[in-house]
Order: C-alpha cells, then structure tokens, then sequence
C-alpha cells in the first residue's frame, strides 16, 4: 500500500477522493476524537484520541497538498500520453524537473502543554516523522527558498457574515473578533479555539457547534440557537446569551465544562455571578 493510500485509509476514504471529501472526513473524525470529548480520567483514551489526532492531522496535511483545489480538477488533468502527443517532433523535449519533498503544514491541533518534543532525529526521519512538531521554516527558508511559508488564516475580525451559510466549516483558531455573524448558519461548525470576543452572533443557528476554548468575551449571543453546540472551556465573560436557546424544558442541552461564566447575561436576563 502506497503513502498516499494509507492516508486515504485513515480519513475513511477511496483513493481519489476529492479535496472536499478530505476536509470534510477530517472534520467529522477530528471532532468523535478530540480529547476534550472523552473522560479526563481514563488516560488510556486519552493518550489513544491525541495519538488518533496525530495521525488524522498527518494525513489531512498530506492529502491537502496532494489533491486539487476542487473535485472536478483532476479529471481535467491531461494523461501523460496526451501531454506527449501534444509535443511537436521537431521540439527538444525538455528535462524532467525534479520532484522535491512538499513538508507538512501547520497542523491545527496542538499536542498538550505537558507533553515534551521528540527527541532529535535525522533529517531523513523528521520528514516521515507522525510528530505534530514540526521544523522552523525560518531556519527551512534560510536553507532552502523554495520551501513554502507557513499557512496563517486570513484575519477576519470586523468581517460581514451577516446571514450567511458556514454550516459544517472549519474556522477553528481564526480571529473573527467584532465580526457580524448575526443570523448566520454555523450548525456543525467547527470553531475550536476561534476568537469572536465582541462578535454579534445575534439570532445566529450555532446547533451541535463546536466552540471548544472559544473565545466569546462581550459577544452578542442574543437569540441564538445553542442547542448541541459544545462550549467547553469557552471564556463567555460579559456575553449577553438573553432568548438564546440553550435546552428543552429544564433540560441543558449545552456543554459547558471548565467554560467561563463570570458577568455573563443568561437566557431569562439575569446576570450570572
């Protein structure tokens, strides 16, 4: 079995599959084995779900860098016996240009505070190390230029999503600080470790989101639905959560472990101390 056929493997997924297909296997497998969903105190499932990130991260990465921007693109690509037949005889071929390693990108998940690096491994098995750490591109810029930079999520604090349909995307560690999200759709989105400290999520469908460690200071949550969204260790100090949806009858349907809920307005208007 080839690389790239394990990782398909490891996603659930055919070889072949498309960009989309990845992302949203990886969203879908991230989320069932993220560590902050399974018994603190049970270390064997939380040494196998951080190990399972590993390899869900690895293979993402991989696989991102392998498959075209859309599902369509690879069944235009031409063959390589169309390529050849399109070169005229009277042309020099030209050299092959040599392939290089692509180095795995900056993986969303970050191995936990307490954990130490690895120890130091020939540049051989850093390549195909499944370590979450990864070499400096500083140091890698210096040495090779051609070595692309680190991916950095687009800043969109103060953005306009007003009504918009972001169900089942990956926003996790993007700062949409002061951003109009009011109204839109964010069910099964993933916003882990997102920064939406003073965002209006006013009315916005947050149904089965994942808000883990977010960042909701002074945010407007005023009639949203909360219903399934997983707020565990979120800071919601200051936000204003009047009309939001958070249960059926007097049943909580909102995980909010380890969340900060200092001055924070709570459905019925009251202020939680």
């Amino acid at each position: 079995m080839s690389d790239l056929e394990s990782y398909y493997k490891v996603l659930g997924l055919e070889p072949g599959a498309s960009l989309e297909e990845v992302n949203q296997a990886y969203r879908d497998l991230a989320f069932v084995w993220h560590p902050d969903r399974l018994p603190k105190d049970n270390p064997r499932l939380q040494e196998k779900a951080h190990e399972k990130l590993k390899e869900l991260n690895q293979a993402r990465d991989r696989l991102r860098s392998h498959c075209p921007n859309d599902s369509t693109h690879h069944q235009s690509q031409p063959s390589r016996s169309q390529t050849q037949s399109q070169t005229a005889p009277s042309q020099t071929p030209q050299p092959k240009a040599q392939s290089r390693t692509v180095p795995p990108r900056y993986h969303y998940y970050q191995p936990p505070s307490h954990a130490q690096p690895p120890p130091e491994q020939s540049s051989h098995s850093k390549a195909h190390s499944s370590q979450t750490w990864t070499r400096s591109p500083q140091n890698e810029s210096s040495q090779n230029p051609s070595y692309p930079p680190r991916y950095t999520p687009p800043d969109l604090s103060g953005a306009n999503f007003s009504g918009a349909d972001l169900r089942e995307k990956d926003l996790s560690n993007r700062n949409l600080s002061n951003a109009d999200l009011s109204n839109a759709n964010l069910s099964d989105t993933f916003l882990h470790k997102v920064n939406l400290a003073g965002a209006n999520l006013g009315g916005a469908n947050l149904f089965r989101a994942n808000l883990l460690e977010a960042n909701l200071r002074n945010a407007n949550l005023q009639g949203a639905n909360l219903i399934g969204a997983d707020l565990s260790g979120a800071d919601l100090r200051g936000a204003n959560l009047k009309g939001a949806r958070i249960g059926v009858s007097d049943r909580l349907m909102v995980k909010l472990t380890g969340a900060n809920l200092s001055g924070m307005i709570m459905p019925d208007g009251s202020i939680h101390s």
